[in-house]
């Protein structure tokens, strides 16, 4: 049991909650997608004896360009499914983050658990990407406009899950939205509403090479403010 109440600061912005009062479960963190398998199956982990495969999967936008998008997924839901007879699925789960190191530095990487897996049909005109998330803002918003005028703002927001462990989740708005956001406080529960996204960017390096480097994010639809009753 969470509670908004009570919190512990660590390094500069980052909250820990403490107490109790709000309800964990997995309906906090809801995740649909549909789409291609867009690579190989590569073994991850294993816990407890089931093993855990990653790759990847291709989901339309309604503009020309697709998300290519990390999934986790346990070798118990395979077994049902030939991969060389059909790679267009639906997939059920949640969007979690962990801590990688990466070149001596800690890297924040996102993939979907999927907790559900079904093959579907390929001419389905249902929402290809949607996802739902309930937590805590857990870093000051970055507000920031486009060279058009057009206001966006950056947000990382908490989702609990039991066992004391939190998925960080980093999401932008814009528009109307961005303006409302931009005054949202760390410790706020929010609920949000819309489609994670990849995108592509050029990071400069120490030795003044370009690479290409992938971001994901939670791109906001809709977005509002929980009033917790103390």
């Amino acid at each position: 049991m969470i509670n908004i109440n009570v919190y512990i600061k660590i390094k500069d912005e980052i909250l820990i909650n403490k107490s109790g009062g709000f309800k964990m479960n997995q309906d906090t963190n809801i995740v649909n997608l549909r789409g291609y398998l867009d690579k190989d199956l590569e073994f991850s982990h294993e816990i407890f004896g089931e093993k855990f495969y990653t790759t990847t999967i291709k989901v339309d936008r309604l503009s020309e360009s697709k998300d290519i998008l990390p999934i986790t997924i346990s070798e118990r839901l395979l077994e049902d499914v030939n991969l060389k007879e059909t790679n267009y699925f639906n997939i059920s789960g949640q969007l979690r983050s962990y801590n990688k190191v990466v070149d001596n530095k800690n890297r924040l990487v996102l993939t979907v658990f999927v907790r559900e897996l079904s093959i579907c049909d390929e001419d389905d005109n249902k929402d290809p990407n949607n996802i739902f998330l309930d937590g805590f803002l857990c870093k000051n918003p970055i507000h920031r406009k486009t060279p058009l005028g057009r206001d966006i703002t950056d947000l990382l927001v908490a989702i609990n899950r039991p066992y004391n462990k939190s998925d960080y989740i980093p999401s932008i708005v814009w528009g109307r939205n961005a303006k409302f956001a931009k005054n949202l406080k760390i410790g706020d529960r929010v609920q949000i509403w819309g489609r994670i996204q990849s995108r592509q960017y050029d990071k400069k390096q120490e030795d003044g090479e370009i690479i290409k480097k992938v971001a994901y994010e939670v791109s906001i639809s809709k977005i509002k403010k929980v009033e917790e009753n103390i």
